[in-house]
């Protein structure tokens, strides 16, 4: 299980980076545009950031076949760590098995059904992203939808890795991790919050103060 920080926040990037609990980020277009950076500036400061064995998912904007190639092409050749995030949408899909044929890693995004999920599998992509905040948003059991994906791909020993997206809360995680998805994806305050329980916080004190009040010194060479 790998977790990604869905963020374009070079600030909540070094944290994560620097508390080694991320395997790598996803970013898209809107992230980019509300940081007010100019984009390869941006993409120039996320690749100084993280780490080398890390992943970094950068997405196209065009929306047609040779458009999407030429763009895809681009992002894969910046840097080994790149993955390119694709639209699930037919000119999508068949860019992604052209690329995944040259042996450039794409990750489908904006999935929201076991169906196309299944689409995205064949078409040989690297990730699938399944938006399960924006499932549930219209009354969807995102996190049912993304299950019927997982038992998809074990009934058929697919490759491509479900990395679950669109996360809304720490429940999210949780519930990802029970349904055995490969990657979750989550903004900066979620991964924070996994840290939080109000017994280590009572625990901890309780355990200082106790030290404290025994007049105790620690061990020293």
């Amino acid at each position: 299980m790998k977790i990604f920080i869905d963020s374009a926040d070079t600030e909540e990037i070094k944290k994560l980076v620097d508390l080694k609990v991320i395997d790598g980020i996803t970013t898209n277009p809107t992230l980019a545009s509300k940081t007010g950076k100019k984009y390869p500036t941006l993409v120039k400061e996320i690749f100084e950031i993280m780490p080398e064995d890390s992943i970094i998912n950068l997405e196209v904007i065009d929306t047609n076949y040779e458009g999407i190639l030429s763009q895809a092409r681009l992002l894969s050749s910046l840097d080994d760590r790149v993955v390119v995030k694709i639209p699930c949408t037919p000119e999508g899909l068949k860019a992604c098995k052209t690329l995944s044929s040259e042996g450039i890693r794409v990750n489908i995004t904006l999935v929201f059904s076991s169906m196309q999920a299944l689409l995205v599998a064949k078409a040989g992509a690297y990730f699938v992203s399944p938006f399960v905040g924006r499932l549930d948003d219209i009354s969807e059991d995102g996190v049912g939808v993304v299950e019927d994906m997982v038992q998809i791909y074990d009934n058929y020993d697919f490759k491509t890795q479900i990395l679950f997206a669109s996360v809304r809360s720490v429940e999210h995680i949780r519930q990802a991790c029970l349904i055995g998805v490969d990657v979750i994806t989550s903004p900066y305050q979620f991964i924070m919050e996994m840290y939080n329980h109000p017994l280590t916080d009572k625990g901890l004190k309780q355990f200082l103060d106790d030290w404290k009040n025994s007049g105790e010194v620690f061990i020293t060479k």
